[in-house]
């Protein structure tokens, strides 16, 4: 048996009421109310392990309430039970956190306010369809906004469903309890009539971002279902409401809701100015399906009668003084729509004309020209979206917007309102951000502000549409019959494409056709790769490249020799990003892609009879090279890709380039320590068919202590550096050889030498005239004058 019941337990007195029959129905009714009264619930007010069980007796016509308790034995439970509690909020602190926490711009109160204004409209649109009768009277489905910057207030008023007392506290009363939600998931448990996906309301805190702008809020509402219209009003940093009746016709609405914003004197100045509504309605709301009317002052030109002064000299005529007519400018204010452009990518795409894609572009991103390509699609299955999406008429003005993801040219809706335009690459690479357009979905994962894109498998998966949508659309543009078209995307958008091939390897099949280079067969029009491929010889199995600084050094490369001799076609790079990009594609059609200007250069054809005999034959000579120039180079050996020029100087392997070099060095912030080891070795290659060359052959057989072939190996490196795209560690030095050298070679030419031997011996028989006569002559002035004289009068 239990225990007795302790003493630690309160007990209270005995509960009576007065006693009355309890065979009829009412009365079996009144005890059930008094059960529920007077009978605790779940045994409140009891301490832990006791037990209580209440009885209603009847005594002396009176019903007793009693408990009988006692301490509960312990049992044994199962392992996780225990106690349920309900989460509590402090109501004026979540308030705080919402307004002050959540949005990152004030600007964004008019956006949310708008859609739920819009959600109104929407419901009160899908109820009509069966309930015809709740449209009544209320005047057309509108949204109107009407600032005041005299009293410092906004007005958004809707004729839409408006709210009920108990819908007021619901909605409004009830914090993150989205009504949006509740009348979406009351559709679609009616099976018979779906769901609308055209509501946007789902968070439950957007009518709070009112707070962010205002001090005081007041919805005044009016609903079909409702013959009383009511008003509930709060202020900011307060954890309570007031509802009230509206007694005031003249405040009273024929449906629908109206909002008033008292402003915070900061922001006065600001959001009561009507054209900065404007501008919000049009940035956020633009593509809401009810038309948003905004109270803006507007100018007209009128015509008036004034008196006509009398002339000077003229007596004023007495009756009727004379009038004309003049026009002047009046202000006046009036409703002005705010949302004219429709959102073109509701519509299906084959119903749409040319002209009306370039129209929306022009609105929509402020361009002037027109776009040269654009795509509108719709998406199914895991992820539903719709977009249009531009390639722009013209590139960026500055470098800066090709490396900048955040170019704003993305704008993203979601059920036709605008949510963003600040992508980090979210939804398009950094090397596509010149592309401008719409992507608009009714399932998008955003956080509650509405202000960021969260990392999803939706994102992902919308990611790789666009991206293959915009790759589709570029091209048709190179397939195109009009090829200016894809010349001049080319010349405005090349860089962006080479950039994605160091980007995205994911791409490189989509991103490798649409690259466009100049070579050596086509220095006036641009080549494909694909063209390239089909012109390549049958033993050709690479594809050839050289980089350069211009079109010009590149033609007058050494390196293209023996290529241009064997009909070898080869691309120029000419843009700093070129080299770049080509060794981050390594491949195409399984062509590898070969620098000319690095060592072991295989073109296909070499003689290796008459390679292994110029070897042998050089083969001293490269030696004693090496020895005369030391660290300079890291060897030098017989070269197959000179045919005109002595030398060149070729880059390792596996180092950087000469114009690879170039780049690095002219780099802002650049690294000397790591340029200094990405160099790379230098190779020297000899063309054995030179004379330069064959005579160094044999002054190093002969004579190997020349001065003159040192000084001569000296000046050949020099030069090979500079005709080989490097940079000469010391000009200056260069330039003083070069002037020695041509001192030697002109030297005692064109009858210097004559000349000198007589000027030198007329002076030394002039100095011995002076020795026998040593006073000075004095020569008079001529008084004949030459008819060439350029002093004569």
């Amino acid at each position: 048996m239990a225990p007795a019941l302790s003493r630690s337990l309160y007990t209270s007195p005995l509960t009576s009421v007065p006693f009355t029959p309890v065979s009829s129905p009412r009365n079996q009714s009144r005890l059930s109310h008094l059960r529920t009264a007077f009978l605790p619930r779940g045994g409140a007010g009891l301490r832990a392990g006791v037990s209580c069980s209440w009885n209603l007796e009847k005594r002396c016509n009176r019903f007793t309430v009693k408990c009988d308790a006692a301490v509960a034995e312990k049992e044994t439970t199962e392992e996780g039970s225990g106690e349920k509690f309900e989460y509590q909020a402090e109501v004026s602190r979540l308030l705080d956190l919402i307004v002050h926490s959540l949005y990152s711009h004030k600007e964004v109160f008019l956006r949310e306010l708008v859609s739920n204004a819009s959600d109104a409209l929407d419901k009160l649109r899908f109820l009509s369809v069966t309930e015809p009768a709740m449209l009544g009277d209320g005047g057309e489905l509108e949204i109107r906004i009407k600032p005041d910057p005299d009293n410092g207030t906004i007005t958004i008023t809707d004729t839409g469903i408006g709210m009920t007392k108990e819908e007021l506290i619901d909605c409004l009363g009830t914090i993150a309890q989205s009504g949006t939600s509740k009348f979406l998931k009351a559709l679609k448990e009616n099976k018979d009539l779906g769901a609308d996906n055209g509501l946007i309301g789902q968070f439950g805190v957007g009518f709070y971002s009112a707070f962010l702008v205002a001090e005081k809020v007041v919805v005044s509402t009016k609903s079909p279902k409702s013959d009383k219209q009511y008003v509930w009003e709060s202020v900011a940093d307060s954890s309570s409401y007031l509802i009230r009746e509206e007694t005031d016709p003249e405040n009273f609405l024929r449906r629908g809701t109206q909002i008033t914003l008292y402003l915070r004197e900061d922001d006065k100045y600001e959001f009561a100015e009507s054209t900065r509504i404007k501008n919000l309605v049009k940035n956020y709301s633009q593509f809401v399906g009810f038309p948003i009317y905004t109270w803006q002052e507007k100018s007209r030109t009128v015509e008036v009668e004034e008196e006509e002064p009398a002339k000077e000299g003229e007596e004023e005529k007495e009756g009727e003084p004379k009038k004309k007519k003049t026009t002047k400018t009046e202000k006046y204010w009036d409703w002005e729509l705010a949302n004219e452009t429709k959102p073109l990518w509701m519509r299906n795409a084959k119903e749409v004309e040319k002209e009306e894609y370039n129209e929306f572009y022009k609105k929509a991103f402020n361009e002037f020209l027109d776009p040269l390509a654009h795509t509108h699609f719709t998406t199914e299955g895991e992820v539903e979206f719709r977009s249009i999406l531009y390639i722009p008429g013209m590139g960026p003005l500055n470098n800066e917007d090709v490396t900048n993801p955040k170019t704003k040219n993305i704008r993203l809706h979601v059920k036709r309102v605008f949510i963003s335009d600040d992508f980090d690459g979210e939804l398009f690479p950094r090397y596509l951000s010149f592309v401008k357009g719409v992507v608009d979905s009714n399932d998008l994962p955003l956080n509650v502000s509405r202000e960021i894109l969260q990392e999803s498998r939706i994102v992902r998966i919308m990611r790789k549409r666009l991206i293959r949508k915009t790759f589709d659309m570029i091209q048709e543009i190179s397939e195109s019959e009009n090829k200016e078209d894809y010349k001049k995307f080319w010349e405005n958008f090349g860089r962006f494409l080479k950039l994605g091939c160091i980007e995205d390897t994911g791409n490189h099949k989509r991103i490798t056709p649409l690259l466009r280079f100049y070579s050596s067969k086509n220095e006036e029009e641009l080549t494909s790769l694909d063209e390239y491929i089909e012109n390549m010889g049958e033993n050709q199995k690479a594809i050839y490249y050289l980089a350069t600084d211009s079109l010009k050094s590149a033609k007058s490369a050494p390196f293209l020799e023996k290529l241009i001799q064997k009909d070898i076609e080869v691309l120029y790079l000419v843009e700093p990003i070129d080299e770049v990009a080509i060794q981050n594609l390594q491949t195409y059609k399984e062509k590898k892609f070969v620098d000319i200007s690095k060592e072991d250069l295989e073109l296909g054809d070499e003689d290796e009879v008459k390679e292994r005999e110029a070897k042998q034959e050089f083969n001293l000579l490269c030696d004693w090279i090496k020895q005369q120039l030391g660290d300079k180079v890291a060897k030098v050996q017989v070269s197959n890709r000179l045919s005109s020029s002595p030398c060149v100087l070729v880059s390792g392997k596996f180092g950087w380039s000469a114009n690879m070099e170039r780049l690095m060095k002219a780099q802002a912030l650049g690294d000397t320590s790591s340029l200094e080891f990405m160099r790379g070795r230098r190779i020297l290659e000899i063309n054995p068919d030179h004379p330069i060359i064959k005579d160094l052959n044999a002054a190093c057989k002969n004579a190997p202590e020349s001065s003159e072939a040192t000084r001569v190996v000296d000046l050949l490196y020099d030069t090979a550096i500079i005709s080989s795209g490097f940079t000469p560690d010391s000009p200056a030095e260069l330039g003083n050889k070069i002037y020695e050298m041509m001192a030697m070679a002109v030297g005692g030419r064109w009858g210097r030498v004559e000349e000198e031997a007589a000027e030198e011996e007329s002076s030394t028989v002039n100095e011995g005239d002076d020795g026998k006569d040593g006073e000075a002559e004095v020569i008079e002035p001529s008084e004949v004058r030459a008819e060439s004289d350029p002093w004569q009068d």
